[in-house]
């Protein structure tokens, strides 16, 4: 048994919080600042349709992260519960089968996009003030989608066996390889939205390099086609067990795009506002996301070993962690709101905007993470069914009639308070989801989620 394996097994919460999670949180927020970086490197052109432009293109982003997750996910839970018994074999057919998985895909986006390009960007909400500027930057993220999937999926894969450091270790090279290149392409050589795609894109690459040599010294983790296994007790698992987490992030670029429709129709201000404030909001969200898919390996691990009583505790206490630490980020982002937004974009009209839409977004902060920790532990234990269910409900189910509700009867305004009022609902259905599931009798945890 490696340390690592000896840390998920039997390391205090404290250790899994250091090994696990706050490198997982470190990657959410580099994530965060990932994103950050074209819309603040782009905002220093006071150039309020480029910014929409980036915004617009999210979704498409988006979606590419989510066919990641479908092999990243899958096979991070995968491979924790193969290692929990013991099976090496397997982890190498499930390492093979993502990492050609993850090309294929990529390779189906980058001719689909490039294929339809106008009609996509018009899909997204451009509109005349928008459509090129949309067009460039989504042109140059399809053509390196592949390698964009592979460093997202295996980011994911490495963290299986409590190796959270070295998919960190990506996550920063990568990202500090765009952030070095954005000012250079954008501001110096005036390459604007294209000039930040294609940082992203060589930030991408850079990440992969890293995992790529992390992964040629580590005999778990196998990239030979003979290693590639379409057996059903392999791929199946793979796939229905990263479905919850793909369709929850495909599903919301969706329900974004709907928004960025309606968004846009107030205007490029108010498209500029709505991103900004999402932005800061992801703060938030992303490091309780890093909380509880840093720690499903422990809960992935523990649960095919049997051992209840340590699933149990490791959820109680990551779901008083993830309150503690969301309170915290939004009374912060709640008492600097001002200089957080015009540190994007030095406009009178956008600060006005993004105050009402920041202060909206914020409601659930305290809260998010109790469901992303409800969704993490139905996935981290096998079961898909509940999981993809629970991601449903959030981002399609119940947000998109949320959204034409609210906006029907507060127009702007009701748009800004459509993904508040979704995760506390959600929050209650996946809450209830859980139950249900303990009940049932596939697990024996209904002492920790009455507490």
């Amino acid at each position: 048994m490696n340390n690592n394996q000896d840390t998920l097994e039997r390391g205090s919460y404290g250790k899994l919080l250091l090994t696990l999670c706050v490198p997982a949180i470190v990657i959410m927020l580099v994530t965060v600042v990932y994103n950050m970086a074209d819309i603040f490197f782009i905002g220093r052109t006071k150039n309020e349709d480029m910014i929409a432009a980036v915004s617009l293109c999210s979704p498409m982003f988006s979606i590419l992260s989510g066919l990641g997750t479908l092999f990243g996910s899958g096979g991070c839970t995968s491979v924790s519960l193969a290692l929990g018994r013991g099976d090496r074999k397997r982890v190498q057919n499930i390492s093979a089968l993502c990492f050609y998985g993850a090309l294929i895909l990529g390779g189906i986006f980058t001719v689909l996009v490039l294929c339809l390009l106008s009609p996509v960007c018009r899909v997204l909400g451009a509109n005349s003030a928008t459509l090129r500027f949309t067009q460039d930057y989504l042109r140059i993220i399809a053509i390196g989608a592949p390698v964009i999937l592979f460093s997202n999926v295996y980011m994911n894969l490495i963290r299986a066996d409590g190796a959270a450091g070295q998919s960190m270790i990506a996550n920063l090279a990568g990202t500090a390889t765009n952030i070095v290149l954005d000012p250079i392409f954008i501001l110096i050589l005036h390459m604007g939205v294209t000039g930040a795609a294609i940082a992203t894109v060589l930030g991408n690459i850079v990440s992969a390099a890293v995992i790529l040599r992390y992964c040629s010294k580590n005999t778990y983790y196998s990239f030979r086609p003979g290693d590639v296994s379409m057996r059903r007790d392999v791929s199946l698992p793979v796939v229905t067990l990263g479905l919850p987490m793909a369709f929850s992030t495909i599903l919301m670029s969706v329900s974004h795009m709907f928004s960025n429709n309606l968004m846009m129709g107030y205007g490029s201000a108010a498209m500029s506002a709505q991103s900004v404030a999402g932005k800061i909001n992801m703060l938030i969200s992303m490091t309780a996301m890093g909380l509880c898919i840093g720690m499903q390996p422990a809960i992935s691990y523990s649960y095919a070993r049997g051992d209840s009583r340590r699933t149990g505790e490791i959820i109680r206490k990551t779901a008083l962690t993830s309150v503690v630490m969301g309170s915290v980020l939004t009374v912060a982002c709640f008492i600097f709101r001002d200089r957080l937004i015009l540190a994007f974009i030095e406009s009178r009209e956008v600060l006005e905007l993004g105050r009402f839409m920041l202060t909206a977004s914020l409601a659930m902060g305290p809260f998010y993470g109790l469901y992303q920790l409800c969704t993490t532990y139905l996935q981290a234990t096998g079961q898909a069914g509940y999981a993809t269910f629970a991601s449903l409900l959030n981002k399609g189910v119940i947000f998109l009639p949320v959204l034409f509700a609210l906006h029907s009867a507060y127009e702007l305004r009701g748009i800004a308070c459509t993904a508040p009022v979704t995760d506390a609902l959600s929050l209650v259905a996946a809450f209830w989801l859980c139950r249900l599931a303990a009940r049932q009798g596939e697990h024996r945890l209904v002492s920790v989620l009455d507490s």
